[in-house]
């Protein structure tokens, strides 16, 4: 399509509607990657203007056609974005709409210039009160947002918030709508890398400059320099004044990672996440469109971006099982950020100490180019590690700490060294259970458990966010001090420790606990100041904290991870204890790390005692090859939902009856999922196994596209999932 054509092909932000043919009025310039405002039905929606070559469509008469209504005043999506966006929805099988949703997710492309108004407390406490304007004074301290941020965030209605502001709780600020503060300096400070370190930089440094596609797997053991080597990449882009996306694989590592990264370039990078003010997602929006900002730190959302002039792309812990969307557009940010580095032709670095075995797979077939630093920096040394065996080192009865750990933990306490205790699930206990009748207290919308939280005095659905209060008798039964909590969560262990312990400061680090970038912040100057003693955490101590003091690290449960049942449960395993004893030692003081477990001779934990990571990855790699499981092999998903069971179950058995004969193309189920019930919807899974020369997307689309359904059935595919539930 030429500059000043009368017809355009339109994306709407509509699922449900291909792509749309539009007249532009006289005057209108809309080339392909304009963002519009076009009529449908009575109403004006936006979309995108696409290019005619990419979605054919039966053309309709000229004079037919209806005018666009407005030309958005934000830059084009460029050429590469909108390839991005058609490699993703064709891939994850998902509608083009449904991607592009995305991309546009902040409304700052339909956004005017005008300040944005936000409110803060002032102090003024009005003479007429309620339960709620009192609750909403309590949460909001000195929160500055707009109103419906402000409701949100005390968890009253947008009605409590005005009636507060008419009554002087507030005051007034006007927020510029697109501004950006001062910009990362190349030059700003340098860091002294060792050989190991300057090696790999050069090389980093060297692909930004020839400014073409290349995947580099930067292969580093914990504590090796990683962050300041791609830095030097970084470093260069900015020199070439081009934009750099760095990808977090959670928002709670990016305060930590801003201040760091200030220090290094002088400041602070823009942030991309879901804690973001909606003011800021604008602002920071419309500073990367217009290429005034220079480099955004986000978590996998932050992909789909429309950069200006993008340079580089870092993916940093990219072996983190949290960049797989799990619902929605089904994509995995570390493979999708590949695929944009490749359209946008630039360099992108995958950082980890534990690489996925699809990143190794990749290296060993010559795509990407592995860059290794087997050594800490400076100094420290990776920790000794030694595995603790239940059934000999037993704990007490009613604790779960062996007494060698409880040991270890005392003499760290006498040296003045900070201890971290990792184990992998949230709250207080997994399971309520009733020792008079055995009921077990599970969630009303899911079949899973509900997680006893001692800390706030509530059961917690992990899965769909339910809540309710801990019940004073059996609901079964009616038994009055009849239920127990089953199992240790990290509270339980707080709790041990605090017993055992009882002058020992002790925090406890969980999404609970540690919910926004601000949060991460205030746990890492604790830490850094002295003021913690003991950590309890789950998988989010495991990536990226550096602690000089941290010396020794216990694994409560190592075998959790192992009772998975997926393809990938040894690999899980093995990263995440990898990672957390990776905390250790991470200075001049030398690290210890004790693993509890009941199957000390499973070749993950002889793995990481020997640390022979190669040796695991390795006969994993062999496994998989010899079960034709992926990377060697391609899985799908199909999961069919319904609040009615019998709708669901006969969806799901239409699905697998009609599936295509194809060789090299099998389908197994369906089945009622592992989590058969979400939310109030009954689940079934079919499974797709297929050889990685068919056209595994191709079929499924066809597939399913000749099949019907009810419209309260929902049928969702999951190309290479990550999840088996």
């Amino acid at each position: 399509m030429n500059r000043g054509s009368d017809r355009v092909r339109v994306i709407l932000l509509n699922a449900a509607l291909g792509p749309l043919d539009y007249s532009v009025p006289e005057g209108m310039y809309a080339v392909p990657g304009s963002i519009v405002m076009a009529p449908l039905g009575p109403r004006s929606v936006p979309g995108v203007v696409w290019d005619m070559e990419s979605f054919p469509v039966d053309e309709i008469d000229a004079k037919r056609l209806r005018p666009l209504r407005e030309l958005r005043d934000v830059p084009p999506l460029s050429a590469p974005l909108r390839r991005l966006i058609e490699w993703t929805a064709q891939y994850y099988l998902a509608s083009p709409a449904s991607v592009l949703r995305m991309v546009l997710s902040s409304g700052a492309a339909f956004a005017d210039n005008r300040p944005i108004i936000e409110y803060r407390l002032n102090g003024v406490v009005p003479g007429r009160m309620t339960p709620q304007r009192e609750q909403a004074l309590n949460a909001l301290g000195d929160t500055q947002a707009s109103i419906g941020e402000l409701a949100n965030k005390a968890g009253v209605s947008v009605a409590v918030i005005r009636g507060l502001e008419k009554l002087g709780a507030f005051d007034r600020f006007e927020v510029p709508a697109f501004s950006v503060t001062s910009l990362p300096k190349a030059s700003f400070s340098k860091v002294e890398l060792n050989d190991d370190q300057a090696r790999v930089g050069d090389i980093l440094v060297a692909a930004v400059k020839k400014a073409k596609f290349k995947p580099y797997l930067l292969d580093g053991v914990t504590g090796s320099g990683k962050t300041e080597v791609y830095f030097e990449a970084i470093a260069q882009a900015l020199t070439q004044d081009q934009q750099i996306l760095i990808l977090l694989p959670e928002i709670a590592l990016t305060e930590p990672f801003l201040d760091r990264f200030k220090t290094r370039f002088g400041a602070e990078p823009v942030a991309w996440h879901s804690g973001l003010k909606q003011s800021d997602r604008k602002r920071n929006w419309r500073a990367l469109a217009s290429g005034e900002a220079k480099v955004v730190v986000g978590a996998r959302s932050a992909l789909f971006l429309p950069y200006h002039n993008l340079g580089l792309i870092i993916v940093d812990e990219a072996h983190e099982v949290s960049f797989k969307q799990e619902d929605g557009v089904r994509y995995h940010a570390r493979d999708v950020a590949v695929m944009r580095a490749m359209h946008e032709k630039i360099p992108i670095v995958l950082a980890s100490a534990t690489p996925a075995i699809e990143s190794r797979h990749q290296v060993e077939q010559g795509t990407y180019e592995q860059l290794e630093l087997p050594a800490r920096f400076g100094t420290a040394a990776l920790p000794t590690v030694e595995a603790l065996d239940l059934t000999r080192d037993i704990p007490p009865k009613g604790s779960w700490l062996a007494p060698t750990l409880v040991n270890a933990l005392e003499e760290n306490l006498k040296k003045g060294e900070q201890s971290l205790l990792f184990l992998n699930r949230r709250g207080f206990a997994p399971l309520t259970l009733c020792r008079t009748c055995g009921h077990r207290i599970n969630c009303p919308n899911c079949t899973a458990w509900m997680v006893e939280h001692r800390l706030t005095r509530r059961l917690a659905c992990h899965h769909c966010g339910h809540v309710m209060p801990q019940p004073e008798k059996c609901p079964e039964c009616d038994d009055e001090d009849s239920l127990v909590a089953c199992g240790p969560g990290v509270e339980r262990i707080c709790d041990e420790v605090k017993m055992l312990f009882p002058e020992a400061r002790t925090a406890i680090v969980t999404s609970d606990t540690i919910w926004s970038p601000a949060k991460a912040g205030e746990f890492v100057a604790q830490m850094e100041a002295g003021a913690i003693d003991i950590v309890v955490g789950t998988q989010l101590v495991t990536k990226g904290y550096h602690f000089p003091n941290l010396t020794l690290v216990g694994v409560v449960d190592a075998d959790i991870g192992l009772e998975g049942g997926d393809l990938r449960a040894a690999e899980r395993s093995f990263q995440q204890i990898a990672q957390v004893a990776g905390r250790a030692g991470r200075a001049e003081k030398p690290g210890h790390v004790y693993v509890q477990t009941r199957m000390p001779n499973a070749a993950v934990i002889q793995a990481i005692i020997k640390n022979d990571r190669d040796g695991f990855y390795a006969a994993e790699l062999e496994a998989r090859r010899a079960a034709a499981a992926p990377p060697f092999a391609r899985l799908a998903a199909i999961i069919v939902s319904s609040e009615d069971n019998s709708e669901a179950m006969e969806v799901a058995r239409m699905i697998g009856q009609t599936a295509p004969k194809v060789e090299g193309f099998s389908v197994y189920g369906p089945a009622p999922a592992p989590l058969a019930m979400l939310r109030g919807r009954h689940r079934h899974r079919l499974l797709i196994h297929a050889h990685r020369s068919v056209e595994l997307q191709v079929i499924v689309r066809d597939w399913l596209e000749q099949l019907e359904w009810p419209r309260a059935v929902r049928v969702g595919v999951d190309v290479d999932p990550y999840s088996f539930v």
